[in-house]
Order: C-alpha cells, then sequence, then structure tokens
C-alpha cells in the first residue's frame, strides 16, 4: 500500500466519526491532527495533543518505532499487534497501524485499537446475560412467592379477630408485619421491570433531585457537585434515572455509616459502545463516594439480585439502578477501593441544548 492522499474534508470529517483512535504526525513524530476517539483514548483535548511528540504520548513501545521508520521509508502500511502503551500510570495493550499519508505536512497516520475494549466488551456481555438470567429467576421466584403471601396474611388477620388472649395477638401482629416486609420486598424487586415513560430530561435536575434527598436523608453527608452544564438534553424515564442514581448514593451513604462525601460528576464521553451499538457522543454520570469501599470479592457481583455488602442490606438497589441504566440504552460500572469507591453511569445523549437556568455554574460544595 502506497502513500494515501487524503482530503482535509476527510480528516475534519470522516477520521471525527472513526470509532478508532487516530492522529497524524509529520516526519518529526509530532501530533498535527487527533480524531475524537483519540482525545478519549487520551483522556486529553485535541487543542493539548497538537505539537506534542509522539513519544511523549505513547512513550516507546517496543516495535513502534520500527514500525513508523519502515512506513516511512518503504511507503507500507505496517502493524503491531498486542502493543502495551502507558496512560496516565495505567498500561493498555493495543495494535497499532502505521500509514503513510499525505496531507498538508503530515506524513504518517496512526490507528490505534485498545484490544483491552474487545476483551471488556465480551466481558461485560457474559456479564449481563448472567444477570439477567438471574434477574429472570428472581422474578419468577417473586411472582410464585407473592400470592401465597396475601393468603398467609389474610389467615393471620382472619386468626387475630377470633382471638381472646392479647399475648396470643402479638404473635399474629409480628406475621402480619413479617408478611408486609416480604410483600414490599417483592414489588420492588418486580418493579424494576415496569415500562419507561421516555421524555426529553436534563441530568442536572435529576442529580439536584437526588441530591435533596440525600441531605434531607443524611444531613452528615456532604455532597459535591462537579457538572459540565453544557449538556445536552437526554431522552428518558425522570423517574427511573432519580432512582437508578438515589439507589446508588444511599448505598454510599449507608457504607459511610451516614457521615461522610459523595460527589456527582457528569461529563461528556465520545466514540463510545454501549450495548453494542457506537455512539458518537455519551453522558457520563459519576456517582463517587470516600467510604470503606466494596468488599473485592463482592465486585463482580455486586448487581446481582440480593447481594450486599450490609449486614441488614436487601441487595435490590443496585440491581434496580442497573435494570432502570439498563432500559435506557447504557451501561452501568463500578470500581472500588478502601476510600474511594465510584459507578459510573453511560447513556446514549441526543444533540439537544442543555436546559439554562436550574444548573448554571454548579461546581461547588454543599451539604
Amino acid at each position: 500500500m502506497h502513500a494515501m492522499s487524503l482530503p482535509v474534508a476527510m480528516t475534519a470529517g470522516g477520521l471525527d466519526l472513526l470509532s478508532s483512535a487516530v492522529v497524524l504526525v509529520d516526519a518529526c513524530r509530532v501530533i498535527r491532527y487527533a480524531n475524537p476517539a483519540a482525545e478519549n483514548l487520551f483522556a486529553t483535548s485535541a487543542r493539548l495533543l497538537l505539537g506534542q511528540s509522539l513519544k511523549k504520548v505513547l512513550g516507546e513501545p517496543v516495535g513502534l518505532t520500527a514500525a513508523l521508520d519502515s512506513a516511512l521509508k518503504n511507503q507500507w502500511s505496517y502493524t503491531s499487534h498486542n502493543m502495551p502503551i502507558t496512560l496516565a500510570s495505567e498500561t493498555l495493550h493495543v495494535d497499532c497501524t502505521v500509514t503513510p499519508v499525505v496531507l498538508d505536512g503530515a506524513q504518517l497516520l496512526l490507528e490505534v485499537r485498545p484490544i483491552d475494549q474487545q476483551l471488556k466488551a465480551t466481558r461485560e456481555e457474559q456479564l449481563a446475560q448472567q444477570q439477567q438470567a438471574s434477574r429472570e429467576l428472581v422474578r419468577n421466584l417473586a411472582h410464585e412467592i407473592k400470592n401465597p403471601l396475601g393468603g398467609i396474611r389474610g389467615s393471620a388477620q382472619l386468626l387475630e379477630r377470633e382471638l381472646d388472649n392479647g399475648q396470643l395477638k402479638e404473635y399474629t401482629q409480628v406475621i402480619i408485619q413479617e408478611v408486609d416486609r416480604l410483600q414490599d420486598l417483592m414489588q420492588r424487586l418486580l418493579s424494576s421491570h415496569r415500562a419507561m415513560q421516555p421524555t426529553q430530561v436534563n441530568i442536572h435536575e435529576i442529580l439536584e433531585r437526588v441530591r435533596r434527598l440525600i441531605h434531607a436523608e443524611y444531613p452528615e453527608v456532604y455532597v459535591q457537585r462537579d457538572y459540565d452544564t453544557s449538556l445536552p438534553e437526554i431522552t428518558g424515564d425522570g423517574e427511573q434515572l432519580i432512582q437508578a442514581v438515589l439507589n446508588i448514593a444511599r448505598n454510599a451513604a449507608q457504607a459511610m455509616q451516614n457521615r461522610g462525601r459523595i460527589t456527582f460528576s457528569t461529563r461528556a464521553a465520545r466514540q463510545v459502545i454501549l450495548a453494542k451499538k457506537h455512539y458518537q457522543l455519551a453522558l457520563e454520570v459519576r456517582v463517587m463516594d470516600n467510604g470503606p469501599g466494596i468488599p473485592a470479592h463482592l465486585l463482580d457481583s455486586i448487581f446481582y439480585p440480593l447481594v450486599s455488602g450490609r449486614e441488614n442490606g436487601s441487595g435490590l438497589g443496585l440491581t434496580i439502578a442497573q435494570s432502570f441504566v439498563q432500559q435506557h440504552g447504557g451501561t452501568i460500572e463500578v470500581a472500588s477501593r478502601p476510600g474511594h469507591t465510584c459507578f459510573t453511569l453511560m447513556l446514549p445523549l441526543v444533540s439537544r441544548p442543555a436546559s439554562p437556568g436550574l444548573t448554571k455554574g454548579l461546581r461547588d460544595e454543599v451539604g
């Protein structure tokens, strides 16, 4: 393959649409262009990448220098497989294709495709299938349990009317109260499957509603806000999204024993894959806390029904949160260590302007 001649329009348009990271460099290995996927991969804006040496951004991975030299010398494409690169103290394994080009001073095009993304997508798909099967099993059990509970409660009420001994009535009250508790549990299990009622919603209005609820319920928990107020609205069910974020924030407050700090953060993410679909733009919502962290042995199963890190927890809050996020075509992930837990929600975005007024300039700490 000889050097490709790329028109400027393709660089600004066609390369911007690619899901893989693309950079153009000159003969001195200085970056002259970076597409949105490259910004996302390198966690740096194109403005900051331009003029940087490729070595400063990628380091000196084995095989890359030779591929660059060979591409320039022979005017052929070369691909380095499973090449490790270090980004912000994190090592990724990538496939990197180097292609000679002719474009306004740029002489080489590098296409970087993280191998980890494919492995991660496969693992997420497997986990999603397992969790879906688990939820369906629990949902079916909830249906089977719910009907007999009504009969038990009714019988306990009839028995209570026939009893003259007040002490014995205490036992029937225990039966009725425990049945009510189980019925509430079954209803919560089944509620995560209700149909969406989508409208145009502002994510910051949702987060502000959750912030007020957390402040009222846990007055000693501080909620820090770090919002990108330029984000557009999304199509979604406001009540479902409120419940999803509220469940995560409540879990955090309870894990911190009702005292600590929670941070709500919003950002735009470019060139992401959600539920096997590619989106040029997505909404990233992070709910972070400085609590004790999630036990390592629970991290892989934390979204399963009835799995809880607390002794008295129901294990349904995160299951319902995940179900609501998935109904929006999004994903939810968790990373945790002692002193820092972060739940990341990714939701598809539509190109609409954000609602003005309410969230302007919200980047502060409030109680």
